[in-house]
């Protein structure tokens, strides 16, 4: 598999491409040169052009291969979600997407991927200290791989949404253009800053909101965030116990909320012990002071849903004292395949998603953990961390553009934050040329999401699918 496309057009292989790059840290300049002599082997055009491979998988096969492993009886509720939307058939396909992203032209530059990084999965969480912040927010399919990987998604992810939105197509153009010159110009002002100060910079819910400069997305930003600020986990008691005031049981609701027989509960339990070394001392002992009260699985997602995702109800001292922590089954990522083949990285994937979870988020949930239940690997966090995002289905094209710079800026602090900065910064200078042709990308993989999404479209009809909708 590729990781750069040669003058003369011969593919390196991504791995190779990551040892051949690395020169000393410390040396900036010679890391921003380094960068720039990239251009030759990865010319900025390059990265606009769109050419599925002659193995391309086909959509509706590679849903189903990624069906292996899942609940079966959750499948319906899957290809229902993405059946809905193009968008929501780009979000349930990173699977099919790594494939198309590594096979095309890059610099090989190696940064922590966050490997799903769509339009979608940017939102509001708690920090340690308590501040609201915002930030990448999902990290199953994170992975060392390249930034193009990531801002790739990203850009298509938008365009693809925009449209579902019936925003015009210059306006879709403009949206991208205002995320690549983002990411462009923060990776550049990142790699000048000590490494210390950009491990500490971050984005608040107050700064996000003076950054946005279009009014409807301002609005939208303070509503989403005054939500979210109330997912906490004593504000979900009331609907997950049937309106109860005290922490006995997670009420039914199925296909949604299920409850695990008494074998699989005792496993799921010993599995949280097993969490406990996973914390900080500190956040060991407030979690270890909780007891648990109920198990419940719970649908979450568009390409999630069929995963094991486990809630587990712990409480206090006191009724009104709960927990919600989360055990999100947790598998091989989607890019590292196309980084090392069939070699695992990582015996652990819960590990791997904690570890680069940590690294790409400036602040991360104290609770991250992760551990085993049985033949699955999970990693743990809060479930209600006030979590929430800035609505996308009614997004103005205005507000599209203004919100797709700040998520562009976000994804070059994550990579900022890894490594590769200094070259990153080098390749792409500060002309033009870089940001269009990732409109061209985006545009054209637009085009192939659509057309992929009619396919599982007619499979559906055809009734070659499972298919469950409206849950």
């Amino acid at each position: 598999m590729m990781g750069r496309m040669t003058a003369d057009g011969q593919h390196t292989h991504f791995a190779e491409a990551f040892t051949s790059f690395r020169i000393p840290a410390t040396n900036r300049d010679e890391r921003v040169d380094h960068g720039k002599s990239l251009r030759t082997d990865t010319p900025w055009e390059s990265l606009g052009d769109w050419l599925p491979t002659p193995d391309r998988p086909d959509p509706v096969a590679i849903i189903e291969r990624s069906h292996q492993g899942r609940l079966p009886w959750l499948m319906g509720v899957r290809i229902a979600r993405m059946a809905a939307s193009p968008f929501g058939f780009l979000r349930g396909t990173a699977n099919l997407m790594a494939h198309d992203v590594a096979h095309l032209p890059a610099t090989g530059v190696q940064t922590t991927a966050c490997g799903d990084a769509h339009i979608g999965n940017i939102g509001f969480y708690r920090s340690p200290e308590g501040n609201q912040v915002i930030d990448l927010n999902d990290f199953d399919e994170a992975h060392t791989g390249s930034w193009e990987w990531d801002l790739r998604r990203l850009t298509a992810s938008i365009w693809v949404l925009g449209r579902d939105n019936g925003t015009s197509e210059e306006q879709c153009a403009d949206a991208i253009r205002a995320c690549v010159a983002a990411y462009r110009d923060e990776v550049s002002f990142l790699s000048k800053q000590p490494l210390l100060w950009r491990a500490f910079n971050h984005l608040d819910v107050d700064a996000l909101h003076e950054t946005a400069t279009e009014a409807s997305l301002r609005e939208e930003i303070q509503r989403a965030a005054k939500a979210a600020r109330k997912r906490t986990s004593d504000r979900k008691l009331p609907k997950l116990a049937g309106g109860s005031t005290n922490a006995t049981h997670i009420v039914d609701d199925p296909p949604l909320v299920t409850h695990p027989d008494e074998a699989e509960f005792e496993a799921i339990a010993i599995g949280l012990d097993a969490y406990l070394p996973t914390l900080t001392p500190q956040w060991r002992r407030i979690v270890g002071g909780y007891t648990l009260v109920d198990i419940g699985h719970k649908v979450v997602g568009v390409g999630s849903v069929g995963m094991r995702a486990w809630v587990a109800l712990l409480v206090g001292s006191r009724p009104d004292d709960v927990l919600f922590l989360q055990l999100k089954q947790a598998q091989r990522s989607v890019l590292a395949p196309f980084v090392h083949g069939e070699t695992a990285w990582h015996a652990h994937q819960g590990q791997r998603v904690v570890e680069y979870q940590q690294q790409l988020q400036t602040v991360s949930d104290p609770l991250l953990g992760y551990t085993t239940v049985g033949a699955h690997q999970y990693y743990v966090r809060q479930y209600r961390n006030m979590k929430g995002g800035v609505p996308l289905d009614a997004m103005t094209p205005e507000a599209l553009v203004d919100y797709s710079g700040i998520v562009g800026h976000l994804l070059a602090k994550g990579h900022a934050r890894t490594s590769g900065a200094s070259i990153i910064s080098g390749y792409l200078g500060k002309k033009d040329a870089a940001v269009e042709a990732f409109v061209r990308w985006a545009r054209a993989y637009a085009d192939q999401t659509e057309a992929d999404h009619a396919q599982l479209v007619a499979a559906v009809e055809a009734g070659k699918l499972p298919y469950e909708p409206g849950v």
